[in-house]
């Protein structure tokens, strides 16, 4: 069975979210190629060469380049697809922008569906974009990925005919990277780059509404950081919406609390997250939260939002909060802070009993066994 993959969420310089995703199911996908290679092949569809870190070609794993730009999948891929003689007998987009037409079954991966809770929270064109294509994408696809239970009771409640079709599927964390052997002295190096002198609490993600960072901010204002001498760091690329999120800061007049970072390099991911006291993931929804999984894996006590995905993966290992209750959110930060030695180890031992209950090579070992028909869609 020839498989087909668009692998351009993947092949980024810049990976957050569905990026990570596509890259790690590339990655064990070539991994457990000898559990496959006898019946399947893969062939990853590209706008642009592999990047250097991407999974290097074999006799079964290989690259198709077609160069395009906008509207790619609908210009470049799609007629692509419809080549003489067969091109792949199955067709898998770790997103939901999968092909309108194709000549052979598609699959797709649906992150969340917060924009359609949280229109407001979106520019018109991306919400549109959004909604348009991922309601084609789960009606032509043979089967859907939902990256937790979350997103797939969303699904669900959405577009009820795709109940029989929807697989869950988790996302992971990378074992090597995160975990309780990062060196003291990665940590010490990016505590310098960003001038990091005290405890802090961290975000990592991207800014935008619906992470709920304004009111991580106010949460931080009421906490006493300055008694308690930490700080709070924000780290991640500007996505949408976000210039209130710097205007938030200096009306509570926190230019000296709060460190932004901007874009964090994945090699510096492990270290920023080992040196944090606490993690914070206040979201008003997720698909995941991939990055508290990172935390918790790495030691670091986590404190998340009780709505979507973020009870599932932090389970009974963090504090969950109430993402529209301010002093909530500060509560749980401060308990964290303040715990006495014993009960913030218990915290970790926790978490990393949790993170252990996710891995990626089963994920992507899951998804292959769904295109090439071995599973049936869950209950």
């Amino acid at each position: 069975m020839i498989i087909g993959i668009d692998g351009n969420e993947a092949n980024v310089e810049k990976r957050v979210g569905v990026n990570t995703y596509a890259f790690e199911l590339l990655r064990n996908f070539w991994k457990l190629q000898d559990e496959w290679k006898n019946n399947h092949k893969l062939i990853v569809f590209l706008k642009s060469q592999p990047r250097g870190d991407m999974p290097k070609e074999t006799e079964f794993f290989k690259y198709k380049v077609i160069a395009g730009g906008r509207a790619w999948i609908l210009t470049k891929l799609m007629p692509s697809l419809f080549g003489e003689g067969k091109v792949c007998d199955a067709f898998f987009s770790p997103s939901h922008y999968v092909p309108p037409l194709a000549p052979m079954p598609r699959y797709c991966s649906i992150m969340d569906l917060g924009y359609l809770e949280f229109s407001g929270q979106f520019q018109k064109n991306d919400f549109w974009q959004l909604k348009i294509w991922s309601a084609i994408s789960i009606f032509v696809s043979k089967a859907v990925f939902a990256i937790s239970n979350s997103t797939k009771k969303d699904i669900v409640r959405h577009y009820p005919f795709a109940r029989s079709k929807i697989h869950v599927t988790p996302l992971a964390y990378d074992s090597r990277k995160f975990n309780l052997d990062i060196p003291d002295e990665d940590v010490r190096r990016i505590r310098g780059r960003y001038s990091i002198v005290t405890d802090y609490v961290l975000y990592l993600g991207t800014l935008k509404p619906s992470k709920n960072i304004e009111g991580l901010i106010e949460a931080f204002s009421r906490i006493g950081s300055r008694k308690l001498k930490v700080k709070l760091v924000i780290a991640g690329k500007k996505g949408w919406m976000y210039e209130t999120i710097f205007e938030k800061v200096k009306k509570l007049h926190l230019e000296d609390d709060v460190i932004f970072t901007d874009f964090v390099d994945e090699r510096d991911k492990p270290a920023l997250i080992k040196g944090a006291k606490v993690f914070a993931l206040p979201s008003f929804w997720e698909g995941f939260g991939l990055d508290a999984l990172n935390a918790m894996a790495s030691g670091v006590p986590v404190v998340a939002s009780n709505l979507g995905s973020l009870p599932e993966v932090v389970g009974e290992a963090g504090i969950l909060v109430d993402p529209k209750n301010i002093n909530n959110i500060a509560e749980g930060i401060k308990e964290v802070l303040l715990a006495p030695v014993a009960k913030y180890n218990s915290m970790v031992s926790r978490g990393l009993s949790q993170a252990g209950k996710f891995s990626w090579e089963k994920t992507a070992r899951q998804t292959l066994e769904v295109i090439t028909g071995k599973e049936k869609a869950e209950e």
